[in-house]
């Protein structure tokens, strides 16, 4: 473990800092995602993720990123509020399917691990950036059901909130208040920054403007695809 995270002992509390070594394996296992995403078969029977479907998940993921650190307000241990960064991801389901939103939600949570990581166990790591972000790529499963950008949406943010609130129990029950369960604690933690995000979203997304342009890019960032499909009917 000394090769990729340093432990670190403070007023009584270990927790783990990213080494250089752990650095590079995180780097490496972001490429390999998208590596090995390019190998599965994609819905025109193609094996490689297109130029514009990497661009367009770069811009989403970037855009997301940025996003992440405007926050309206921060939790201890890592919860915060911010200005919509989720949606973002779960977006890219919406654009183009699983296959490629959860390689892109994998790629996520290794980047906020990298920028603002809170780490105390290797299984903990797992469960918070791995499994957490990596579940709003469950979002793709929606890109062609009626209303599968909000379907998407609440389905990504709820296997956040599960992988979390998760967590909260294993790896935190110890902050909970005297007298109030691990699970009802990290549920009401968890749901306390996911929910309201959610919700300030979803106010947004109703707006008739912005859920328009929304379903125009996805038009556009498939417009290729389609053509191709017309060309062969």
């Amino acid at each position: 473990m000394s090769l990729f995270l340093e432990k670190v002992v403070e007023d009584g509390y270990t927790y783990y800092n990213i080494t250089k070594g752990g650095y590079v394996l995180v780097i490496a296992l972001g490429i390999l995602a998208f590596a090995v995403v390019s190998y599965f078969l994609n819905a025109e029977g193609q094996f490689r993720m297109s130029v514009r479907q990497l661009t367009v998940s770069a811009l989403c993921l970037a855009l997301a990123f940025v996003l992440s650190n405007i926050k309206l307000f921060k939790l201890p241990m890592g919860g915060s509020v911010t200005v919509f960064s989720m949606f973002f991801i779960t977006y890219i389901g919406y654009l183009y399917g699983p296959r490629v939103s959860l390689s892109a939600a994998f790629a996520y949570g290794l980047l906020q691990m990298i920028v603002d990581p809170y780490i105390i166990s290797v299984p903990q790591l797992l469960c918070d950036y791995i499994l957490a972000f990596g579940a709003m790529g469950v979002s793709g499963f929606f890109h062609n059901s009626k209303y599968g950008m909000f379907k998407g949406y609440y389905a990504g943010i709820f296997g956040r909130f599960f992988f979390s609130t998760l967590s909260g129990v294993i790896f935190f029950a110890d902050y909970a208040p005297e007298g109030m369960h691990p699970l009802a604690y990290s549920a009401a933690y968890n749901g306390s920054y996911i929910a309201v995000e959610g919700a300030l979203t979803t106010i947004v997304l109703l707006v008739p403007a912005i859920r328009t342009a929304l379903n125009r890019i996805k038009i556009e960032a498939n417009e290729k695809s389609l053509k191709k499909q017309v060309s062969v009917s």
